[in-house]
C-alpha cells in the first residue's frame, strides 16, 4: 500500500531543472505542476518549496498559491503550485525546489545577472567605425589608381576606328597657353603616356557653324581637350554663344574635356564655367592646381581616365639581323669578336633596342697579345672582322645612320 502512495509524480512544469537570471528588483513567478497518482486510501498530495535545501517559510518576499484537481473516476490528481519571488536583494537569489510528498522534486536556480555589459558593443561599434573610415580613406587615396588599373585591363579598346589622333587640343594663341600645351600637356601625354595629340591654337567655334577644317580635324581625333584659360574665356563667343557652341561640340565629339585653372584672374562666375558645372554629366571638367604638374598627381590620372585606353605592345628588341646566330657584321661587334654560333651578349649592349646602342668603342678593345693566344698578330686581326659577306647584306631596313664607303668613293 505504501508503494502505491509513494509513486513519483510526473512533472509538467518545469520539464527539467531551469536556470534563470532575472534582474534585481523584478518579480519572478515559479510554476510547479505535476500529475500525482493518489488512490482513495492515499492522502491528498501537497507541494513543498525549498530554498537552498531548507523549507521556505512565509515572508514578505514570497507569495504562494497552490491548487489541485482530481481527475473524474480516476486516482490521478493534478497539483499546481505557483511561487512568486520578489527580488529586492542579493539574498533573494538561490536554488529553489518544489517537491511532492518528499518523493520527487524539480528545481529552479535563480542567479543574479550582472549589470548590462556595453563594453563589447562599444568596442564593436568602434571597430566598425574604424573600418568605415579606413575604407573611405582608401577610396579617396586609391580610387583613381583602381579605376586606371581597371581601364588598362578591362576598358574599351578604341582601335581600328579610322582615327589618327587620340585627342584634339584647342587652346588660345597666348604665350601662357602655348607654354602650358607645348611644354607641359603635350610632353606628359605623348612622351610619358603614349598618346598622340593634334594641336590647334585657332578659335574652336568662332562662327555660327563649324568650319570644314574643324569638322575634318575633329573627325580624326577620338577626344577633344579644351584649355579654358583666362585668355580663352576672354573671347567674345565664350560669353555670348558658348551654350550653342557646347551643344555643337557634344554632337561632334564624345564627352569633351575642359581644363580650367585654379588661379586664373577671371571671375569664377563666368557664364561658360557655370554652364559646364551644370552639365557635368555630359562633359569632363578638370581643374589645374599648383601641385598638378607632378606626374603622379590626380590631374593626370583623371585626364588619363577621360582619354582612350592605351594598349601596350611588346616590341621586338633590336634589328632582326642581330638575332641571327652567324651574324658577324663588323658594325654590330661589341667589344671584340663574336664567338662562333652565338649572338651578342645582351649584358654588354646597353641599348638593345638599337643596332648601335653601345656607349663606347664599336669595335671593342684590342685583341690579346700574340704570346697569350699563340696566334700571330696578322692572324688575330684577320679573324676579328669577317667582311666576306658584306656585299650580300641588306641594310635598307636599318634605322641608324651609318653607311659603307667603297673604294670608288675614296
Amino acid at each position: 500500500m505504501a508503494d502505491v502512495c509513494s509513486r513519483p509524480p510526473d512533472f509538467l512544469s518545469p520539464s527539467g531543472d531551469q536556470t534563470l537570471a532575472p534582474a534585481l528588483g523584478s518579480v519572478v513567478t515559479l510554476n510547479c505542476t505535476a500529475w500525482v497518482v493518489s488512490p482513495p486510501h492515499c492522502p491528498l498530495p501537497s507541494v513543498q518549496w525549498l530554498k537552498d535545501g531548507l523549507p521556505l517559510g512565509n515572508g514578505s518576499h514570497h507569495g504562494l498559491h497552490e491548487e489541485s484537481w482530481v481527475k473524474t473516476n480516476s486516482s490521478e490528481v493534478l497539483v499546481s503550485s505557483v511561487l512568486g519571488v520578489n527580488l529586492t536583494g542579493a539574498e533573494d537569489y538561490g536554488a529553489f525546489a518544489c517537491s511532492v510528498w518528499n518523493v520527487s522534486s524539480s528545481s529552479f536556480t535563480l542567479w543574479r545577472a550582472g549589470p548590462a555589459g556595453h563594453l563589447a558593443a562599444v568596442l564593436a561599434s568602434l571597430l566598425v567605425l574604424l573600418a568605415l573610415l579606413l575604407a573611405a580613406l582608401l577610396y579617396v587615396k586609391c580610387r583613381l589608381n583602381v579605376q586606371l588599373w581597371y581601364q588598362d585591363n578591362y576598358g574599351e579598346v578604341e582601335m581600328n576606328d579610322g582615327k589618327l589622333y587620340d585627342a584634339y587640343v584647342s587652346y588660345s594663341d597666348s604665350p601662357e597657353d602655348r607654354k602650358f600645351v607645348n611644354f607641359i600637356l603635350k610632353p606628359q601625354l605623348e612622351r610619358h603616356r603614349g598618346y598622340k595629340l593634334f594641336l590647334d591654337d585657332r578659335d574652336l567655334l568662332p562662327r555660327a557653324e563649324p568650319s570644314a577644317d574643324l569638322l575634318v580635324n575633329l573627325s580624326r581625333c577620338r577626344r577633344l581637350i579644351v584649355v579654358l584659360s583666362d585668355a580663352f574665356l576672354g573671347r567674345a563667343w565664350c560669353s555670348h554663344s558658348f551654350r550653342e557652341g557646347l551643344c555643337r561640340l557634344l554632337e561632334l565629339t564624345r564627352r569633351p574635356i575642359f581644363i580650367t585653372f585654379e588661379g586664373q584672374r577671371r571671375d569664377p562666375e563666368h557664364p561658360a564655367l557655370l554652364l559646364l558645372r551644370q552639365h557635368r554629366h555630359l562633359v569632363t571638367l578638370l581643374r589645374w592646381r599648383p601641385g598638378s604638374v607632378t606626374p603622379s598627381s590626380d590631374f593626370w590620372k583623371e585626364l588619363q581616365l577621360a582619354l582612350p585606353r592605351k594598349v601596350q605592345y611588346r616590341t621586338r628588341e633590336g634589328d632582326p639581323q642581330t638575332r641571327l646566330q652567324d651574324d658577324k657584321d663588323p658594325m654590330l661587334i661589341v667589344r671584340g669578336q663574336v664567338s662562333e654560333g652565338r649572338t651578342l651578349d645582351p649584358e654588354l649592349d646597353l641599348d638593345p633596342e638599337g643596332d648601335l646602342g653601345v656607349r663606347g668603342p664599336v669595335f671593342g678593345e684590342p685583341p690579346a697579345p700574340p704570346h697569350a693566344s699563340g696566334v700571330s698578330p696578322g692572324e688575330a686581326r684577320g679573324s676579328e672582322v669577317d667582311v666576306s659577306d658584306l656585299g650580300s647584306r641588306n641594310y635598307s631596313a636599318r634605322t641608324d645612320f651609318y653607311c659603307l664607303v667603297s673604294e670608288e668613293d675614296m
